[in-house]
């Protein structure tokens, strides 16, 4: 029963000791993560867990370690707001991904996210065609932000009087040079009438491709993995 009435006691601890030092800490600690905040959150839970079940060792050797990290922690929350570059340094920077509706292969390797990644966070951002996008940018929380090309920036088409196109979902038919043939099959289309279609645009090795799409017309959308595109 000691035991018990022991760990019950230390949870509650725990638990207020994290509450206070997170609200000392402020609310980002609570938003959207940077590397940093991940870092610190599976710390605190981490220790306040073994302060809520190690009765073996004295609770107060806990909390002093919990409460050393959270000033550190504060401590290098002050100086990245003081210096940016050794904000840089610690959180990295955003990077760009995507410029003119093409796909820059190499930042996006920086954070180690494919394809089907950049996807998802495009989609949870209502975009599903690359081509829409003019600038995307990947913040250090791993979101992406979108800055869309003039002719997709959203519009209300009641302001206009005209009816709406009803925006097309596109079908992966190549990723990272891989074909994918499952989706070719349900267009009804041939991995001859693929080949064909690269032919027309001068392009002889799928390991050329990053990514390429078709519609709905059988329309297809490609992005090289080199599109020689540089950052002014």
């Amino acid at each position: 029963m000691k035991v018990v009435v022991e760990i019950v006691l230390q949870t509650v601890l725990a638990f207020f000791s994290i509450l206070f030092i997170t609200r000392i800490l402020g609310r980002q600690q609570v938003s959207q993560l940077t590397m940093q905040e991940y870092v610190n959150g599976i710390t605190f839970g981490s220790i306040a867990a073994t302060l809520a079940t190690d009765i073996n060792q004295r609770t107060w050797h806990h909390l002093i370690g919990l409460f050393l990290f959270g000033i550190l922690t504060f401590l290098v929350s002050y100086i990245s707001v003081k210096s940016i570059a050794i904000a840089r340094m610690i959180q990295g920077e955003p990077v760009i991904v995507i410029k003119e509706g093409k796909i820059l292969e190499k930042n996006l390797a920086k954070f180690h996210y494919t394809v089907d990644d950049l996807n998802h966070l495009l989609r949870k951002k209502d975009i599903f065609n690359i081509n829409e996008v003019k600038f995307g940018i990947l913040e250090n929380t791993g979101e992406i932000s979108v800055i869309k090309t003039a002719q997709n920036e959203n519009v209300k088409v009641q302001d206009l009087g005209i009816l709406g196109k009803q925006e097309e979902l596109l079908i992966e038919v190549i990723v990272t040079g891989n074909v994918i043939y499952e989706n070719l099959k349900q267009q009804n289309l041939t991995m001859k009438w693929l080949i064909d279609q690269l032919k027309m645009q001068g392009i002889k090795d799928l390991k050329e491709i990053v990514y390429a799409t078709i519609d709905q017309n059988n329309q297809l959308y490609i992005d090289r993995i080199e599109d020689h595109l540089q950052l002014k």
